[in-house]
């Protein structure tokens, strides 16, 4: 069964990077610009991943990560989360040390990253696009 990546960013141009390279490794990709919906769109879609920018222009990343996690249909989501703000990476580790059952499936890249090291992320977390 193909994997299923969800990828929210309020950066259009990074979207389609980041939709483009996930395709090219077969991922099933849909992408949401806007964070207030976010929550939302995770609980009717349930993708295997969710790729998350801390830092969006309607929304707190931290806010839909930790509302994803008070959730029982979203608990168990793997999240990577991304950002080139120091205290909003600090934040979300903090969350992760404090709390590592809750958080345990959730990891920070921080920005700028490599794509190859991104993918590479995705692949410990939910293995290859079409594996079981």
């Amino acid at each position: 069964m193909t994997k299923r990546i969800l990828v929210v960013d309020d950066r259009a141009n990074l979207l389609t990077l980041l939709r483009m390279l996930l395709e090219s490794e077969e991922y099933l990709v849909s992408v949401l610009q806007e964070g207030q919906q976010a929550v939302e769109r995770i609980q009717s879609e349930q993708p295997d991943l969710v790729i998350l920018d801390l830092k969006l222009a309607d929304a707190s990343g931290i806010d839909i990560l930790e509302s994803l996690r008070a959730q029982t249909s979203t608990a168990e989501i793997p999240v990577i989360v991304y950002t080139a703000a120091v205290l909003e990476a600090e934040t979300v580790n903090d969350l992760i040390t404090s709390n590592p059952t809750r958080y345990a499936n959730v990891s920070v890249l921080q920005k700028p990253f490599d794509l190859d090291t991104l993918l590479e992320r995705v692949q410990q977390v939910v293995g290859t696009a079409n594996s079981l």
